[in-house]
């Protein structure tokens, strides 16, 4: 079973949190921007090309933030999330229906990152990033457990 790698962006502009509004079984859920890898595609080159894709913007990639997994073993599917900084250089996010099956972007608030279904659910890695608390990249497994 190959193990898939998605690398993701954490785009934050007057304490807001760009993410991408996804409706599964019933949720309502939301998750960073980003992608899959192309064969031979660096992960920079992946969210750039991602963001460009799915949301017409231009993004400059900074530092990688974590690295976490996310197992479910009854679908035998299991992935490695790779959150990086981000940083809108050109448009706005506007959703391009042919690239994703996201149903909205939205801007939320970082204080409420909590309250939400954030896949994968990075909350409170990302809250103690922000508050300069996070003390090892590799958080490990992602519990899941609303999903």
């Amino acid at each position: 079973m190959p193990i898939n790698i998605r690398p993701a962006v954490l785009i934050i502009e007057n304490q807001q949190i760009l993410t991408m509004q996804y409706q599964y079984g019933g949720q309502e859920v939301y998750n960073l921007p980003g992608g899959n890898l192309e064969l031979g595609e660096h992960l920079s080159d992946a969210l750039m090309r991602e963001m460009h894709e799915e949301l017409g913007i231009e993004v400059s990639i900074g530092e990688m933030i974590l690295v976490g997994e996310v197992y479910f073993e009854d679908r035998k599917k299991h992935t490695l999330h790779l959150l990086f900084e981000g940083k809108i250089t050109a448009g706005i996010p506007t959703l391009n229906p042919a690239e994703t099956s996201a149903l909205a972007t939205k801007w939320l608030d970082i204080d409420k990152l909590n309250t939400i279904n954030l896949y994968p659910n990075l909350s409170k890695s990302i809250q103690d990033y922000l508050a300069g608390k996070l003390n090892n990249k590799y958080i490990g497994k992602i519990d899941q457990q609303w999903f």
